[in-house]
């Protein structure tokens, strides 16, 4: 709230003032009066009269067309105006543009200079909003604090999550290579068993066809094919045959007729042999 005394000296001022600001008074004055703020501070500015009444009336219009750093050099040009509203209103200005701390120091001289109910009110008020912004800032600055705590430990995060990744892929990279080293090795062993079987067959192989030719050596030196083998098989057969018999007859007592075999002559009787 500003201390508002619009006009009071400018209007005592009109004693020594001619019809034509007499006029621009009571237009600035209307203007006001509508919430024209900025043509009634236009208006006052083109009085002839300096007075601080009218820089005052100036810098009220100019603070309530929301013009805060004019009307705060208005209020400035306004001394020999009553202090404490005049202190007031340059507070008021100062909290419009969130001056704090120097709204505080310029309410406080007020205060000084006369008590007032509005003045405390604002004194107040702006403390409340100095306190609230810097709950606001230091809210702002912890939630800075925080999304920054939390980038670097997503970051953190992140940077042991790539070197588990990693890790884990060099493990998986290694056990591949082992396998690999492995399947390697069984298949050069396989490889070198393989050649080995080959070569043992091959060496075995080599070994039947030089011991063919000796069999077939000893058979030529024996002079005795295959075939007459096989008929020596089957005299001896007879042979053990015979014995048989011979050995039945003789158990009967039956008599038997001798044989003699030699050099080659079968079933040739001997010379001393008597018939039976």
């Amino acid at each position: 709230m500003i201390k508002n005394v619009v006009f009071m000296v400018s209007m005592s001022a009109l004693l020594h003032a001619g019809l034509t600001d007499f006029k621009t008074i009571k237009e600035a004055n209307q203007a006001y009066e509508a919430q024209e703020y900025g043509k009634s501070a236009d208006l006052l500015k083109n009085l002839d009269a300096k007075s601080p009444q009218k820089q005052y009336d100036i810098g009220n219009a100019l603070y309530k067309d929301k013009k805060y750093d004019e009307a705060m050099e208005a209020y400035e040009k306004s001394e020999g105006i009553d202090e404490a509203s005049r202190l007031h209103n340059i507070g008021n200005s100062q909290f419009q543009k969130k001056e704090w701390d120097k709204a505080i120091e310029t309410y406080e001289k007020a205060l000084e200079i006369k008590e007032d109910e509005d003045t405390k009110f604002n004194l107040e008020l702006v403390k409340k909003q100095k306190k609230k912004e810097e709950e606001q800032k230091k809210k702002k600055q912890d939630q800075k604090d925080d999304k920054k705590n939390d980038q670097e430990k997503n970051k953190d995060d992140k940077q042991d999550q790539d070197k588990k990744q990693n890790k884990d892929q060099e493990d998986q990279d290694k056990q591949k290579q082992e396998q690999k080293n492995k399947d390697q090795k069984d298949k050069d062993g396989k490889k070198k068993e393989d050649k080995k079987k080959k070569e043992d067959e091959k060496e075995k192989s080599d070994a039947n066809k030089e011991k063919k030719p000796q069999e077939k050596k000893a058979d030529k030196e024996s002079g005795q094919p295959k075939e007459q083998k096989k008929m020596s098989k089957e005299e001896k057969l007879k042979e053990q045959e015979l014995k048989r018999l011979m050995k039945k007859m003789g158990q009967k007592k039956t008599p038997t007729m001798m044989y003699q075999m030699g050099e080659g002559k079968k079933g040739q009787r001997s010379e001393d042999a008597k018939p039976w």
